[in-house]
């Protein structure tokens, strides 16, 4: 019944839709296996895409090829560019989607994707044969052999539902949990564990006030996420977000269902989001804070159904419900659906290598929340360097692995595999020590060619690319050769109370001071914006972050230099760590769990000291 397959995706969550794209788009005939293929690419949580970080990761997938950017651009309702205010370091993308249109778009693209077939069952087991993954066996008692295995089984590994005092089998609501391939990994040798997520009720946004609330708009410009020419929404055609907040009385009624919550009755053994907590989590961590804020969110252009983003919870029903009803604009709220906790199995990152293979049977991939992450873009981007590398390894082909320098997914990668996780891991800016060179509007010029050279990027990104790094090239010239008189610019340097010049300056050189931008440069000094070509908007932009931050970049450029020392000293596999004999117990115990595989990995882990990392490089050196 079943050919055999290059790759088999286990999953069609976010991060199984991108493994099976990328798989199958560099070559691989690829089998995405879904428990119901009515939920491809569904939204589970917040129907929204990107944010701090997050952003940024959407567009390291456009840019390597992957289908995330192209599907939020083509689903959204509302976009915004989050912290303007600050650095083009901290710029990130966010787009409201409707959740239906979004999933139908991943699944038209899917199924308009060469290569990718499609089978509804629930995957019971990996055939395992000499170490290595080539197949799985379904709930169906099909056999279906392949030469990789990539496994994105999302919250559904064991799944429970927690609602107050009810607790149910299930991945999501209303569908049933996977079980099997948890018991027979542990049997294999795996560690796994539990964690724990949740999600705020649904409401119905005919019974909701708005004139209580405070209307957050999208942005004037819509710059999206793909760096392709993908059609969007117009900026007058947005759909409002609403913000309201929490109160002591919400807090006071909340605090009522806590002896029939499942976090509080031990129910719940799985460790939930540090950064995205519950409501009942919240007035517990921040006792002293009064108020708590809610963004109102629509799911969709036609649907009523609303989603209460910071009111996420697994109290009782009837304490939602009332404790709803205190929220300003929320008085007469219906409720199409309470919110609820889950808990899963998951299998600690620190069993994976850098291409996110398992180190234990070969062949077998791990991607998305199996591996202690939450998040759609976390997931997404999993998912596409697990589908790149299960395609390498089926075509016997070169692993492709990014580095912290290159992109968030390195630096997310990285500090799975070496640090591990807890509990639920979620990218910020901050993880990043290298976010000057990682900002959302170079993606493209940092990721394109790579994933080009590899046969994924396709020839239309990799001309774009070209035509925006000569246009940028011929900006910075004219910027560095075109002088400005003192009598164009002063009369703008005194409205800002800035030091007045005395003799011509050049126009890069003035860009550099903290209050001048480029489009004040061009509204005061009419000559330069003549002599400037006529190129897209973002191209300015880029040349403008380039010329204004370039010794902030040049600096980080000099730190990526002196780390690569680290980074390109390669611990063989087989490494003795025992004969190291200075080095701390916890060290050694870490090193012979994690297997670093170089000497930058190495110092990244939790618990070992740089002259653990330094003995090790001498001993090395010997």
């Amino acid at each position: 019944m079943f050919q055999e397959y290059d790759v088999i995706v286990v999953g069609a969550g976010h991060a199984g839709c991108e493994a099976a794209a990328s798989a199958a788009n560099l070559g691989s005939t690829v089998l995405l296996i879904t428990m119901n293929m009515q939920t491809i690419a569904q939204m589970s949580c917040n129907p929204a895409m990107g944010g701090i970080a997050k952003g940024q990761i959407v567009r390291e997938i456009d840019a390597l090829g992957g289908y995330s950017g192209i599907v939020t651009d083509k689903s959204m309702i509302q976009f915004r560019m989050l912290n303007r205010s600050k650095g083009p370091a901290m710029w990130s993308p966010r787009a409201q989607s409707d959740r239906m249109l979004f999933a139908t778009t991943w699944r038209e693209m899917l199924e308009q994707t060469e290569r990718v077939d499609f089978y509804q069952d629930m995957v019971q087991s990996i055939i395992i044969k000499n170490d290595k993954a080539c197949g799985v066996v379904t709930g169906m008692g099909h056999r279906i052999h392949s030469k990789s295995v990539v496994v994105t089984s999302g919250t559904f590994l064991n799944g429970v539902i927690h609602i107050g005092e009810k607790r149910l089998g299930g991945g999501r609501i209303s569908e049933k949990a996977a079980t099997g391939i948890t018991e027979q990994l542990v049997e294999l040798g795996f560690e796994s564990d539990r964690l724990k997520t949740g999600t705020p009720p649904r409401v119905d946004s005919r019974s909701l006030d708005y004139s209580k609330m405070e209307e957050q708009k999208g942005d004037d410009e819509i710059v999206g996420f793909s760096y392709l020419p993908v059609e969007k929404i117009k900026a007058s055609q947005q759909r409002s977000c609403h913000i309201t907040y929490t109160n002591s009385e919400v807090h006071e009624m909340l605090k009522t269902g806590f002896d029939r919550s499942p976090m509080y009755q031990g129910r719940i053994e799985g460790v939930g989001p540090r950064y995205c907590p519950s409501i009942e989590d919240k007035i517990n961590r921040f006792a002293e804070r009064e108020r708590h804020q809610l963004f109102v969110e629509p799911e969709g252009w036609n649907t009523v159904e609303i989603y209460v983003n910071g009111f996420s919870t697994s109290l009782p029903e009837d304490v939602q419900n009332q404790a709803l009803r205190m929220v300003p604009g929320f008085e007469k709220c219906k409720i199409f659906r309470p919110g609820y906790a889950i808990e899963y199995d998951f299998f600690p990152p620190t069993q994976l290598t850098y291409t996110l293979e398992t180190k234990l049977i070969s062949n077998l991939f791990f991607a998305g929340q199996i591996n202690g992450t939450t998040g759609y873009e976390e997931a997404a981007c999993q998912g596409l360097m697990a589908g790149i590398n299960a395609h390498q390894k089926a075509a016997n082909l070169s692993p492709f692995v990014l580095k912290r320098n290159e992109a968030y997914i390195g630096v997310l990668i990285d500090d799975l595999i070496s640090k591990g996780t807890d509990e639920p891991y979620r990218m910020f800016t901050s993880r990043a020590e290298y976010r000057t060179l990682l900002r959302q509007d170079n993606a493209d010029l940092r990721l394109t060619e790579l994933s080009y050279r590899l046969g994924l990027a396709s020839q239309e990104r990799m001309e774009m690319v070209k035509i925006k790094n000569d246009s940028v090239s011929t900006l910075k010239a004219i910027f560095a050769s075109f002088s400005i008189e003192p009598q164009e610019i002063n009369p703008y340097f005194q409205e800002i109370d800035s030091a007045l010049v005395t003799e011509k300056q050049k126009a890069a050189k003035l860009l550099l001071r903290p209050n001048v931008t480029l489009s004040t440069l061009l509204q005061y000094v009419p000559r330069l914006a003549n002599a400037l070509p006529d190129v897209p908007f973002d191209i300015l932009e880029q040349a403008e972050i380039q010329m204004k931050y370039e010794r902030y970049i040049e600096k980080e450029e000099e730190l990526v230099q002196r780390m690569s020392q680290l980074e390109n000293m390669i611990i063989p596999n087989a490494f003795d760590y025992d004969k190291v004999t200075a080095i701390s117990n916890e060290a050694l115990q870490k090193f012979k769990k994690i297997k670093p595989q170089t000497l930058g990995q190495a110092s990244r882990i939790s618990g070992v000291n740089p002259s653990d990392v330094q003995i090790l490089m001498v001993f090395m050196g010997r």
